[in-house]
C-alpha cells in the first residue's frame, strides 16, 4: 500500500489531482444512489404501505418522526466510525466493513417490505453503514493531498459533492416510478444493488490510496486534553457533573418524548457542560501535555460552536423529504408525476449551482471586492434557507385557506434551499478537514455530521409540541393552520442561527491543518 511519503514534493503549482481519487468519487456516486434512492421514497412508502394499521390521521405524523428517527441515527453513527477509523482500523477498512452492513441493511428493506419488524431492522443497519462511513470518507479523499496540492483538495470536494448529487438526481427521479410500478422490493432491492456496486468500487482502488494509518495511543488525544482541563479545577469538575446530571436527568423525558429524543438531549447536554468547562480550564493543561495539543483541542472546541450554529441549518434541510412532500401532496401536479420526484430537484440544482458559483458568481465576487470566504458562504447559506421556508410556508397558507397550488411553484423554495446547502455543505465538508489536526480528523467530521443529527431533534421536539393542547390552542389563536405556524417557526429559527453565526464567524480564527508532503 502507499505510505504517506511519496519522495519529492512536485512544484504546487505543477501539482496534479491524485489518480487514485476517481476510484473514491465512483463509490461515492453509487453510494449516495443508494442511500437517496431509498431515503426519497420513504416517507410516501411508510404513509401509504408500511403504516396502515394506524388511523389515516396520525400516519403523515408517524411517518415524519419514523423518517427524522431514522436521520438523526445515520448523523448519530459518524461518531463509532470515525472513534474506530482513528483508533483501530483506519478509513479504508472501517469504510469496506461498514459498508458490507450497509448491503445486508438495504437487503432488509427488500425482503421485508411488509413486515415492520424487519424494515425497521434493515433502517437500523442502513443507519450504521451509512452513518459510519460518513466521516471517513470525506477525510479519506483529504488524505490524499498535502501540502504540495492541497489547493487541488476544493476542486474535488467540490467535484466529491458534484458526483453525491448525481447519484442523489437519477435516484431521486426514477425511484419513485419503480416504487408504484413494481413495487417495495424492487423499489427498495435497485438501492442495494449500487451500494454493492460501490463496495466492489473501493475494494478494486484498494492498492492506490495514500492509507493514513490510525493514530497509536496517545497521551495529547483530544480526550487525555480535555480531561485533564477538566479535571484540573473545581469549576471544570462541577460543571463535568453537570453534565453528567443533566444528561442522566434527559432520560425522565422518555415518558413523553421517546428514547431517541431523550438520548439526543442527553448528549447534547452532556457536550455542552463538558465543553464549556474544557474550555474555561484549557490552559491547565499545559505543561502535562504539549502546546500543539492544547492549541489543537481549543480549535476543536472553537469549529464546534460552528457546528452547532449549523443545525437549524439542518433542521430545515431535511424536511424537504418529508414536510415538503407531504405539502405537494395537496398541490395540482399531472397524473404521472409523484410528489417525492420534487426530489430530483435538488440535486439537479446542485450539480448546476457548483459550477456556477466557481467560474461565474465567486469570481463576480471578488471583482467587487468582497471575498467569499468559507464562514461568508456558510452564513449566507443559513440565511437562504430560511427564505426558502418563508415560501413554503405562503404556499401552505394558500392550501389551507382552500386554494390551489401547483406543484410547479415549489421550485422557488428549492431553488433558495439548495443555494444554501451549496453554500453551507459543499463548504462545510472541507472547512470542517482543513480545521482538524490530523489526529482529529475523523473525530471532527464525526461532529460535523452530528450537527444533522441534532437539526433533526429540532424536528422531533416541535412535532412532539404541537401534540400538546396548550402549544395547538395557541397556533390556532394565531390564524395560521398548524403546518403553516411550523414553516414561518423554522424559517425565523434559521435567521436567528444566521445572524448569531455570522457574529460568532467575524473572530473565529482560521486554521491550516492538512499534512505535510
Amino acid at each position: 500500500m502507499p505510505t504517506i511519503s511519496r519522495g519529492p514534493a512536485a512544484p504546487a503549482a505543477q501539482a496534479r489531482i491524485p489518480p487514485q481519487i476517481p476510484f473514491i468519487i465512483a463509490n461515492e456516486g453509487c453510494e449516495r444512489f443508494s442511500f437517496y434512492g431509498m431515503r426519497n421514497i420513504l416517507t410516501v412508502f411508510l404513509v401509504s404501505s408500511l403504516l396502515l394499521h394506524l388511523p389515516e390521521e396520525e400516519r403523515a405524523t408517524a411517518a415524519k418522526d419514523v423518517f427524522h428517527t431514522f436521520v438523526i441515527g445515520v448523523y448519530f453513527f459518524p461518531l463509532l466510525g470515525g472513534w474506530l477509523a482513528d483508533r483501530f482500523a483506519g478509513k479504508y477498512r472501517t469504510i469496506f466493513w461498514l459498508s458490507l452492513v450497509y448491503c445486508l441493511g438495504h437487503l432488509c428493506l427488500a425482503v421485508f417490505e411488509s413486515n415492520r419488524t424487519g424494515f425497521f431492522a434493515g433502517l437500523f443497519l442502513i443507519a450504521l453503514g451509512s452513518g459510519g462511513i460518513k466521516p471517513c470518507v470525506s477525510a479519506f479523499v483529504g488524505d490524499q493531498f498535502d501540502q504540495t496540492n492541497k489547493h487541488r483538495a476544493k476542486v474535488v470536494f467540490d467535484a466529491f459533492y458534484w458526483i453525491i448529487n448525481f447519484g442523489s438526481f437519477f435516484a431521486s427521479l426514477l425511484m419513485p416510478i419503480f416504487l408504484r410500478q413494481f413495487g417495495a422490493s424492487v423499489a427498495f432491492g435497485i438501492p442495494g444493488a449500487l451500494m454493492f456496486l460501490a463496495t466492489a468500487i473501493l475494494w478494486a482502488g484498494r492498492h492506490r490510496y495514500v492509507m493514513v494509518p490510525p493514530a497509536p495511543p496517545d497521551p495529547d488525544s483530544f480526550r487525555h486534553v480535555a480531561w485533564t482541563a477538566l479535571t484540573a479545577a473545581r469549576p471544570g469538575r462541577l460543571l463535568g457533573w453537570a453534565g453528567i446530571l443533566a444528561a442522566a436527568g434527559s432520560f425522565a423525558l422518555m415518558p413523553a418524548f421517546g428514547f431517541v429524543i431523550s438520548t439526543c438531549i442527553a448528549l447534547v447536554a452532556f457536550i455542552a457542560f463538558g465543553g464549556i468547562g474544557v474550555w474555561l480550564q484549557l490552559e491547565h493543561a499545559r505543561g502535562r501535555h504539549s502546546d500543539a495539543a492544547v492549541d489543537g483541542v481549543r480549535s476543536v472546541l472553537r469549529v464546534l460552536v460552528l457546528f452547532f450554529l449549523v443545525t437549524p441549518f439542518w433542521s430545515l434541510f431535511d424536511q424537504k423529504a418529508s414536510t415538503w412532500i407531504l405539502q405537494a401532496d395537496a398541490m395540482t401536479k399531472p397524473s404521472w408525476f409523484q410528489s417525492s420526484q420534487m426530489q430530483a430537484l435538488n440535486p439537479l440544482l446542485v450539480m448546476t449551482l457548483i459550477p456556477f458559483n466557481n467560474l461565474v458568481l465567486y469570481p463576480a465576487m471578488r471583482r467587487l471586492g468582497w471575498e467569499p470566504t468559507a464562514l461568508r458562504r456558510m452564513t449566507a447559506g443559513i440565511a437562504l434557507a430560511g427564505l426558502s421556508w418563508i415560501a413554503v410556508g405562503v404556499m401552505q397558507v394558500v392550501l389551507d385557506r382552500g386554494g390551489l397550488f401547483s406543484i410547479t411553484w415549489q421550485v422557488l423554495p428549492y431553488a433558495l434551499l439548495t443555494l444554501g446547502e451549496v453554500l453551507v455543505s459543499a463548504t462545510g465538508l472541507e472547512f470542517a478537514y482543513s480545521q482538524a489536526p490530523q489526529t482529529m480528523k475523523g473525530t471532527l467530521m464525526s461532529f460535523w455530521s452530528l450537527s444533522v443529527t441534532i437539526g433533526n431533534l429540532w424536528v422531533l421536539l416541535v412535532n412532539a409540541a404541537v401534540r400538546n393542547s396548550v402549544v395547538t390552542n395557541f397556533i390556532q389563536s394565531t390564524g395560521f393552520g398548524l403546518t403553516a405556524f411550523q414553516m414561518f417557526f423554522f424559517a425565523g429559527f434559521a435567521f436567528a442561527a444566521a445572524a448569531a453565526f455570522g457574529l460568532y464567524a467575524r473572530s473565529y480564527p482560521l486554521a491550516d491543518h492538512y499534512r505535510r508532503a
